[in-house]
């Protein structure tokens, strides 16, 4: 992994804590939520406050999630916003701190100037045994205050100056008034300058947890499921309408079609088009050089060319159902049928906008594991599994491409693989009338996913190009 480190593709955007107030502070929230503290002198955190380097010293990477439920976190800066979260147990755990952060902005400024906050992302259960207890998680409270209290004392305060006022004969509380004069001297004047850090309430509808092998759930869809990297049959009875896991292609197709989750990922012809299937195509090559011992670490597009001339009509289904795309975008070809059999299904599309388009696109990233740039992009803790697997050359073939084509321009590549960032409105509600929808052509079976599996799902491939 030190490659992918030194190029700035791991752990990168860390926040340094190097100040020894710094270490002091986070020690002291360390001390209060685990009762252990760091020897380091220096060391980086990520928005949680989770630093690897003392999850090495510590022999535990989950010292802040020893339950995997209830992720603990240490603010020192609210800079933290920016940095990743790594060792991820949830996928809306860092959008849920990047809210709480934002919508709490001033005030954690101004109490990270004078201590530091820690909290929890309490969940609706205290821990996760069993896979049927993820059902049970549809909602995140986060609740945070400084190791010194700084908030609850003044709610304290606010609450005695409240009495105090209310009262006729308050001001001849001596016992009030020296409360009142005690707490003010930690928390200051709070009827100039409140500190209020309201718990926030975040409903969980749909999202993937690391837990049990890998487990999408989706409560918040027009026909529920959870999708599972192992086999179903290893998780029993599960309390949601339907469960898949990733050998159901056909299963899977047609739940996303039924629910208008996906779009083909090019939807007209031209160079654009072109570009993003010749990278897919280009990935699958340097899978299958690597297979037959080709070094492809310094491979150009022209290496891997004679790879695709070598094997002809032995390249993988992936490859070849690709290329047919190819031939449709550079006009040279009619429009393509790619049933959900076929292996080059899943690189075909792309997540529809809306409030799920990331975690739709970090399920067909699994899907489609091949397409490693998408994979890195959408689903890092899977990426990062996949790369220790690699072979030397194929690790540095695809760190190179990484630091040279997608770091340069992280936007510009998002856009053109997902399409823009959606709007509110597109957020509120689907369209239902876009290009090729894929609900809209695919052949329809009711609801039952057992006629899907029996059947190939056509998608958005099945209808005549314009």
């Amino acid at each position: 992994m030190r490659q992918l480190i030194e190029k700035g593709l791991m752990f990168g955007n860390l926040i340094e804590v190097s100040s020894p107030q710094l270490v002091a502070r986070y020690n002291r929230a360390l001390k209060a939520l685990t009762g252990r503290e760091t020897a380091l002198s220096d060391f980086h955190i990520d928005i949680s406050g989770f630093s690897p380097e003392i999850g090495d010293e510590f022999g535990d990477l989950y010292y802040l999630n020893p339950n995997g439920a209830n992720r603990q976190f240490i603010l020192l800066t609210t800079a933290q916003k920016s940095a990743p979260l790594l060792n991820i147990r949830f996928s809306t755990s860092r959008s849920i701190l990047v809210d709480f952060i934002e919508a709490n902005e001033a005030q954690l400024f101004a109490l990270t100037a004078r201590d530091v906050v820690a909290g929890e992302l309490q969940g609706s259960v205290f821990s996760i045994a069993r896979p049927e207890e993820l059902f049970r998680l549809r909602r995140f409270t986060v609740e945070a205050d400084t190791i010194g209290g700084h908030v609850a004392d003044a709610e304290r305060l606010a609450g005695l100056i409240t009495r105090f006022r209310a009262e006729p004969d308050g001001w001849r509380d001596e016992a009030l008034i020296e409360e009142m004069i005690a707490l003010a001297a930690k928390t200051g004047d709070v009827t100039r300058v409140p500190i209020h850090l309201p718990a926030m309430r975040i409903e969980q509808s749909d999202f993937w947890t690391s837990l049990f092998g890998g487990v999408y759930v989706f409560h918040g869809q027009k026909f529920p499921a959870a999708i599972t990297r192992r086999p179903m049959s290893e998780f029993g009875a599960l309390p949601i309408a339907q469960v898949m896991d990733f050998s159901h292609r056909n299963h899977i197709a047609d739940w996303l079609d039924r629910n208008q989750l996906v779009e083909p990922v090019v939807n007209s012809r031209g160079p654009g088009a072109g570009a993003i299937l010749r990278q897919k195509m280009d990935f699958i090559l340097v899978d299958v050089a690597d297979q037959l011992g080709v070094d492809v670490t310094s491979a150009k597009r022209t290496d891997l060319r004679k790879v695709a001339y070598k094997l002809g009509d032995a390249l993988p289904a992936e490859f070849q159902g690709l290329a047919d795309m190819l031939a449709w975008a550079e006009d040279t070809a009619p429009w393509p049928r790619i049933s959900s059999e076929h292996p080059a299904y899943f690189y075909t599309l792309r997540a529809r906008p809306g409030h799920d388009r990331d975690l739709v696109n970090m399920l067909l990233s699994e899907l489609a594991l091949k397409d490693v740039r998408q994979l890195f992009i959408t689903h890092k803790e899977r990426f990062y599994e996949e790369y220790r697997s690699w072979s030397p050359a194929r690790r540095g073939y695809v760190a190179d491409f990484l630091e040279r084509e997608y770091k340069v321009d992280k936007a510009g590549a998002r856009e053109a693989l997902f399409g823009p960032e959606p709007k509110m409105d597109q957020l509120s509600s689907p369209d239902s009338n876009s290009p090729r929808n894929a609900s809209r052509n695919a052949p329809r079976n009711g609801n039952s996913a057992a006629g899907a599996e029996k059947r190939a799902i056509v998608g958005p491939w099945g209808q005549s190009g314009p």
